[in-house]
């Protein structure tokens, strides 16, 4: 049996010592079986099974258009391949917003269908009753502050968010929200790294950045565009570790040569 199986397990409580110790947090997306099986055994802290598949996964041009029956079926394959690292599900467009009971039993659903080990949603003081209703079940949240996908239609731009000082202000004060209700994380997207430094300054409970500076408490970034799957989302604050678009294209070309030149299979690839 690997090492990295008898690990020990990262839960919400582990994720407040790594914050209290100095240890930043590393968390990237998965969807499936075979990608998270990989990012676990690398030692990555938490898998997020982000609402990002509807770009990535199913070619949607929004997060919006992904279902909750969707996002479930991506979180049981992730389920099924981890051993160590948190999983947190994002709840999709539509399975939450503006009602709290239906923010429960989409949660439940998640929680009991996919045995994930925690919910993601968007927004502030918008979700806070729905944050506190989820959290009566015993089901650990995290936030989502900043640049909010499933909003992209509100705000018309994915441009950096919270640059005046109003917006930054209300980031500030949803952001104690969510601390005081009980969220476990919170993650902070596309804003001033100045304001990120003043919301890990101000709450107690881990801060999770994506193109908020490097003074959060740990990073996530969509697997996808860090390997290099994706060439044309460009942000300025991905960095890509890998051109896995195209080594993989270069390698399908190769075997389609072998194959129409007769090369594969040699004598050694039969029986």
């Amino acid at each position: 049996m690997s090492t990295y199986k008898n690990e020990k397990r990262i839960t919400t409580h582990v994720l407040q010592e790594m914050k209290e110790r100095g240890e930043k947090i590393s968390m990237l997306t998965a969807y499936d079986f075979s990608m998270a099986k990989i990012l676990d055994a690398a030692g990555i802290d938490v898998l997020l099974v982000g609402d990002s598949a509807s770009n990535v996964m199913h070619g949607h041009e929004t997060t919006l258009p992904i279902t909750l029956d969707e996002m479930i079926s991506h979180a049981k394959s992730v389920i099924r391949a981890v051993y160590r690292a948190l999983v947190v599900v994002d709840l999709p467009f539509g399975s939450y917003q503006g009602d709290t009971k239906a923010a429960l039993k989409s949660s439940i659903r998640i929680m009991k269908e996919a045995e994930a080990h925690a919910i993601k949603l968007e927004g502030g003081e918008e979700v806070v009753d729905s944050v506190k209703r989820i959290l009566s079940a015993g089901i650990p949240v995290m936030g989502h502050l900043g640049l909010t996908p499933q909003s992209i239609y509100k705000f018309g731009t994915y441009e950096v968010r919270a640059k005046e000082e109003s917006e930054a202000d209300k980031l500030l004060r949803d952001a104690r929200l969510l601390e005081e209700a009980g969220c476990f994380a919170i993650v902070l997207e596309k804003i001033p790294s100045t304001l990120a430094k003043k919301v890990v300054d101000t709450i107690k409970i881990p801060v999770i950045g994506i193109g908020a500076g490097p003074d959060v408490d740990g990073q996530v970034l969509v697997s996808h565009d860090m390997l290099g799957i994706n060439k044309d989302f460009s942000p300025k604050f991905l960095r890509r570790y890998l051109n896995l678009y195209d080594e993989i294209k270069v390698a399908a070309e190769k075997y389609i040569g072998d194959v129409k030149s007769g090369d594969f299979p040699n004598e050694k690839e039969q029986y």
